[in-house]
């Protein structure tokens, strides 16, 4: 047969299991799989992602990165619902790199929105084929037969087949595709897992010790090693001396990584690597290295007078993104104009784990494991490095202890597969605290300008916008200053406010550093400015911060930012399933209000503030209790976080995304802060970077809005909105602006 057929599931079963025609393959993501053979060793495999063996037991592939997520348990979640599986029976398998299962870039806040569908097509499509292999059994209309719980039931007799019974003959079945055959998908009543809270399949093993990170990597015969690299972006060794840390015992070997010219992208920095018998010799022979640099052209860079050109940039016309009205001719007419200038620093992630990588290269083939957020992209950086073929390159995703953006770029898996192939032996990379801090891809730094006009009722009428930053495409072309349409739709050019003229600006910005994507990215600084400065029109027209944001989001409805000439990404999402909608973010609003206590009584220099922000197509409210002392030392007794992030598939893991969050705005806030002086970073570990520590940890209420809304992002939406809801309480609590992080706590001592 040479022609294409589609099949009814009532013309397939009357064929029978044997059926010869060709049947399209069902589609997940961008793939279309081909139809499922018979299994050898009654093996049922209808797609990448599921398994099904004789025993009954349920092997679901998790093809995305699990840092902390839960995102390994939340799409198996999705796919073992669909299938009626009993998830005491399911085991959850990591996937290697490999384009098949569609995108494997865990960042973004996209797993759940790009891949919940895919796993519902890929469980309902099992589950169909289960039914039809029952009916087959029993001579039966497939319309009587129905899984449940692991096995599928006549519905009239009560008869039930478990699911290893069915393998042979369903893994005979050609596997049907959405696109031409009905897959019945289970309603929200029916339901078993998703929206329920189940605990995270790595639980077990994570609280006893066992889980295996990529720094847990030992492979036979495999060497260590630490890499000294150029303190300053972009330089390179002139000449070294290794005679010395050849002398520390354990050391074997000393050997040059070529460095890469900035921008260096995601290839290896270069420097000199100390080969050992173990991570502790390689250091401490890397200590006794004597090393001649050529610093390059970024040696200069300090972040203080960097900021000082920024800041000037800002007060100046930039290149127009977003032009409504006629903001110049309103703010000259307005009854009061307020204006103000912010500023956020560099952060660098600092994951708890530090970049490590093991690495064998054997026979042409290479081998890594690694704690990778994108294991593809690795996998393309590896084979470009080593100069083989890319499926000649298999990358093992190990689990993440911590990314936040950091584990999406490869550099250090590079440097243990070129390390690798450079000494013929297995060779684990181990980053020191201190490397992952002065070679980061830092987040960038940024200042900005807002103005604003008011009119006698302290409406604003008019609104300028302009931020500066070096955007993250300078890491990888050359002479980029601009900032790219998805960089500035991320709290820039998306404001939502009913403001009859707005004008957002860009300024450039030369790069000096590796600046990469940060847990959310430029929603960090933006949000920071635009939430501030929300509350700041507030106290300028005399108004409760609360009632003055309802006003300044303006009647439900949908703003179409490309019907007025912006370039909106809209983070990759289609805009009529994920539109801007002021209709939820005056839910999260009030829902976060209503749970806070807002309005109530405080004691003296006690505030609470408030902000609202939609970032990764999630909507979020946060409303902050701050305690400020009189020596200016800031607590943080409580945080309310409403959250409308669409369908939820797992409410705990939300939940601690988003006290997680919490956590990490409050470091951004009151704490982090990377600066550079003659081009090196001056921090060095969380002795001089600081992180939020557990004494000022808040107690933290996540409230969850019920949505029926496509899913969306829920990683990084909480961070945004936490440090400007933080700062406007300490305004409410003392009357001080703070338009710079970090907070500054002698600012706040009273007088």
């Amino acid at each position: 047969m040479t022609h294409i057929i589609n099949l009814s599931r009532r013309d397939l079963l009357k064929a029978g299991a044997g059926v010869s025609a060709f049947v399209l393959g069902m589609h997940a993501g961008l793939r279309e799989f081909p139809v499922a053979q018979a299994a050898e060793g009654a093996s049922f495999e209808p797609n990448v992602y599921l398994g099904i063996d004789e025993t009954g037991l349920v092997t679901i592939v998790a093809h995305r990165s699990e840092m902390g997520t839960g995102i390994r348990t939340g799409l198996p979640m999705v796919l073992a619902d669909e299938l009626e599986a009993d998830w005491s029976r399911v085991k959850v398998l990591q996937a290697n790199g490999d384009p098949k299962y569609g995108d494997q870039n865990t960042d973004g806040s996209r797993s759940m929105r790009q891949f919940y569908q895919t796993m519902r097509v890929a469980g309902a499509t099992a589950r169909q084929m289960l039914e039809d292999a029952a009916a087959l059994t029993w001579h039966v209309d497939p319309n009587e037969c129905h899984a449940r719980n692991h096995a599928v039931v006549h519905t009239p007799t009560g008869r039930q087949l478990p699911f290893g019974d069915l393998v042979k003959l369903a893994a005979g079945l050609p596997v049907p595709s959405d696109d031409h055959i009905s897959l019945h998908f289970k309603s929200p009543q029916a339901r078993r897992y998703v929206g329920k809270p189940v605990p995270i399949v790595d639980l077990h093993d994570i609280v006893r010790g066992q889980a295996k990170y990529g720094i847990d990597t030992v492979l036979p015969g495999m060497k260590y090693a630490s890499i000294e690299r150029c303190p300053v972006y972009g330089g390179k060794v002139r000449s070294f001396d290794s005679k010395a840390a050849l002398a520390v015992p354990g050391v074997e070997q000393v050997v040059e990584v070529p460095a890469t010219p900035a921008p260096s992208g995601f290839n290896p920095l270069g420097g000199i690597a100390v080969i050992a018998n173990s991570t502790w010799a390689a250091q401490q022979g890397r200590l006794q290295l004597k090393i001649d640099w050529d610093f390059g052209a970024n040696a200069g860079y300090d972040t203080t007078s960097y900021r000082k050109e920024l800041e000037a940039t800002a007060q100046k016309a930039g290149r127009v993104v977003r032009a409504e009205g006629d903001v110049d001719g309103a703010l000259q007419s307005v009854a009061k104009r307020v204006s103000a200038d912010y500023f956020v620093p560099h952060y660098s992630h600092a994951p708890m784990e530090v970049p490590a990588a093991a690495a064998r290269v054997e026979n042409s083939k290479c081998e890594v494991w690694a704690p990778s957020q994108n294991p593809q992209g690795a996998r393309t950086t590896v084979a470009d490095v080593l100069s083989l073929k890319e499926s000649d390159v298999t990358i093992h995703t190990t689990l993440l202890g911590g990314a936040f953006g950091r584990k999406s770029k490869h550099d250090f898996i590079a440097e243990a597969a070129w390390l690798a192939q450079k000494i013929g032996a297995p060779v684990k990379v181990t980053w020191t605290r201190e490397d992952d801090i002065q070679h980061d891809y830092f987040h960038a730094i940024c200042a900005q300008h807002i103005e604003a006009g008011l009119d006698v009722n302290g409406a604003a009428t008019a609104w300028l916008h302009r931020t500066v930053f070096p955007p993250i495409e300078a890491t990888f072309q050359p002479s980029v200053t601009y900032g790219t349409a998805g960089e500035l739709q991320q709290g820039f050019t998306d404001v939502p406010y009913a403001i009859a003229n707005v004008r957002c600006e860009n300024g450039p910005a030369q790069n000096h550093v590796r600046i990469g994507w940060y847990r959310s990215v430029f929603n960090v600084p933006h949000a920071f400015a635009v939430c501030s400065f929300a509350d700041e029109l507030a106290a300028a027209a005399g108004r409760d911060p609360v009632e003055y944001l309802r006003e300044l989001i303006g009647p439900a409805r949908i703003i179409d930012l490309r019907a007025i000439g912006v370039d909106y990404p809209n983070y990759g999402a289609p805009l009529d399933q994920y539109p801007i909608d002021t209709a939820r973010l005056h839910g999260v609003l009030d829902l976060a209000v209503a749970n806070s206590g807002w309005g109530e009584a405080l004691p003296q220099r006690h505030g609470r503030g408030v902000a609202i922000h939609r970032s990764f197509l999630t909507y979020v409210a946060v409303v902050a209790h701050v305690a400020i002392g009189n020596d200016g030392q800031i607590a943080i007794p409580r945080i309310d976080m409403a959250v409308d992030c669409g369908l939820v598939v797992n409410p705990d893991r939300v939940r601690s995304q988003f006290e997680g969050a919490a956590i990490m705005a409050i470091s951004n806030a009151l704490y982090s802060n990377i600066t550079a002086k003659d081009g090196r970073i001056e921090q060095s570990n969380f002795t001089d970077y600081d992180v939020a520590r557990i004494d000022i940890t808040p107690e933290t209420h996540v409230h969850i809005v019920e949505s029926s809304a496509p899913p969306a992002g829920v990683g990084e939406p909480g961070v945004p909105p936490t440090a400007p809801a933080i700062c406007n309480a300490i305004f409410a609590a003392t009357g001080k602006r703070i338009r710079a992080l970090p907070i500054d706590p002698s600012q706040l001592k009273s007088t």
